[in-house]
């Protein structure tokens, strides 16, 4: 799906895309965290259908309920794909080294060749954290490599 992106000065950035079914929306991100849904006429580009108004918490909420599923979606078929592949899912204790700690201060991949494809905070799916994310006590954090690398990277995020 093709996105575009459009800065919205004083307001924030706006998201459209059509489905492959040939229907025309947007994500307005507004600068306080609200999220406006719009879905457009086919017809009139410039007539709005319907327009779902989500707070910062109702917009956190969908996201993620779509992002797990397809996070979930990519770890199964990665898990088809790949013999030999597995995952796992090692916590973030709150006396860990690493709590408060950013990603690439691990090391993991480099270290073991497995990769952190995810974090689990609370009810939060962080999906692909970038190198500079920080850790916070009581993530979960979601490991893709062999046996052997993701068991060394539990044991990094568990000792240092």
């Amino acid at each position: 799906m093709d996105v575009e992106r459009t800065d919205l000065p004083g307001i924030g950035l706006r998201h459209e895309f059509r489905t492959t079914r040939g229907q025309h929306a947007a994500v307005i991100s507004h600068h306080t965290g609200r999220r406006d849904v719009v879905v457009y006429d086919r017809n009139d580009p410039d007539t709005a259908l319907a327009i779902l108004t989500l707070t910062p918490d109702e917009a956190n909420g969908l996201a993620e309920l779509l992002g797990t599923a397809r996070l979930v979606e990519r770890l199964a078929q990665l898990n088809k794909q790949a013999t030999g592949l597995v995952t796992s899912q090692t916590p973030i204790a709150t006396d860990s080294v690493y709590d408060g700690q950013t990603l690439g201060d691990t090391q993991a991949r480099t270290r073991t060749g497995a990769s952190i494809v995810a974090v689990v905070r609370g009810s939060e799916v962080i999906a692909s954290p970038r190198p500079d994310f920080r850790f916070r006590g009581g993530d979960i954090v979601v490991v893709v490599g062999t046996e052997e690398g993701t068991a060394a990277v539990a044991q990094i995020l568990a000792h240092g």
